[in-house]
């Protein structure tokens, strides 16, 4: 096992890189430049800029060189001294930008992941002991909107709602007095009251499509040969059901770890625009508008190396939770 985990960590470092390239030629494919997006603002505010001064900016900011030579500095930098360049849109340097919403936006994402494996495996294994019952439709229902309504109409409709009933319609992360207050005890408190609707919008879709998945494979195990050998020899339904099915159950479900990390940073993008959240959704957003390469580049390398983290914490929860992996790993 362990040798296998050191191996996938060795082939990782290459996957990196060759996504890394990618992701910074992609950036650089739409015509222009930060300079152009900056020079058109510009234009439109009635300050017109001269080729010249264009072509200087240009220069100054080392974007007249080729993509691949702009690439090479860039990861020779990242790797020598973890710098990852210079935002322009924000005139701060790329770790100031993400440092300043990486944890919230890494508070958000693993409550909206817990919230959403925490409702779907109970509900899902409900579901198939229940099947057919009312609760299963109920939920099989709830689920099948959670999935067909988009996000930013979600998230405005229990804006709405709170704000109909509490009078707070709870856009952003913290109340006024709390924004630039110290971290508290009361800080916390209207940080989790805040998230109640980010958590249910963006974990709502994911967590119906889990719950239709951990359904399926329930009523796949409920009546194995093992779950009936072990109902003949008198053990109780709870501890057979969470010994065989539920277990061998989980493996699709944790095997989506990998992909549901990046679906839960980056599906919040339109649902934090609208309810004004202080998350890197919206940066990167912005930094793809204003073709900020660097920024831009920083946060797509990062989704790409937290699939492949996900991916790999994904093969070993799947290897604790299945025997057959295990050994199929020992003879790796």
């Amino acid at each position: 096992m362990l040798h296998y985990i050191l191996k996938r960590i060795v082939l990782v470092i290459p996957v990196i890189f060759f996504i890394s390239m990618i992701v910074f030629y992609i950036i650089q494919l739409p015509p222009g430049d930060y300079v152009s997006t900056y020079a058109a603002k510009m234009s439109v505010a009635g300050d017109v800029m001269s080729e010249a001064d264009i072509a200087a900016m240009r220069a100054s900011l080392k974007l007249d060189q080729p993509w691949f030579f702009q690439y090479l500095a860039w990861m020779s930098n990242m790797i020598t001294n973890f710098d990852f360049g210079y935002s322009f849109s924000y005139n701060k340097p790329v770790t100031t930008v993400i440092s300043q919403y990486m944890g919230l936006t890494i508070v958000v994402s693993l409550v909206t992941m817990a919230f959403t494996y925490a409702v779907a495996v109970p509900i899902g294994i409900y579901c198939a002991v229940k099947q057919y019952s009312i609760g299963d439709y109920i939920f099989s229902a709830v689920g099948f909107l959670g999935m067909a309504t988009p996000h930013f109409l979600m998230a405005i409709i229990l804006m709405y709602l709170s704000y109909v009933y509490f009078g707070d319609p709870l856009l952003g992360l913290f109340s006024s007095e709390f924004v630039h207050a110290g971290w508290s005890f009361d800080k916390v408190l209207d940080l989790l009251k805040h998230m109640i609707i980010p958590v249910i919008v963006i974990g709502l879709a994911n967590t119906a499509e889990l719950i239709r998945v951990m359904r399926g494979q329930m009523l796949d195990e409920l009546n194995k040969p093992n779950v009936v050998t072990a109902r003949a020899k008198g053990l109780s339904e709870t501890k057979i059901l969470i010994k065989y099915p539920t277990r061998a159950a989980m493996n699709p479900i944790v095997s989506t770890i990998g992909w549901s990390l990046t679906s839960i940073f980056t599906g919040s993008t339109i649902t934090a625009i609208v309810l004004n959240l202080p998350i890197q959704g919206p940066v990167m957003y912005n930094a793809l508008l204003a073709q900020d390469m660097y920024l831009a580049g920083t946060w797509l390398l990062f989704m790409a190396v937290l699939t492949v983290l996900g991916t790999l914490i994904s093969d070993i929860l799947l290897a604790w939770l299945d025997p057959k992996i295990r050994t199929e790993f020992r003879g790796m």
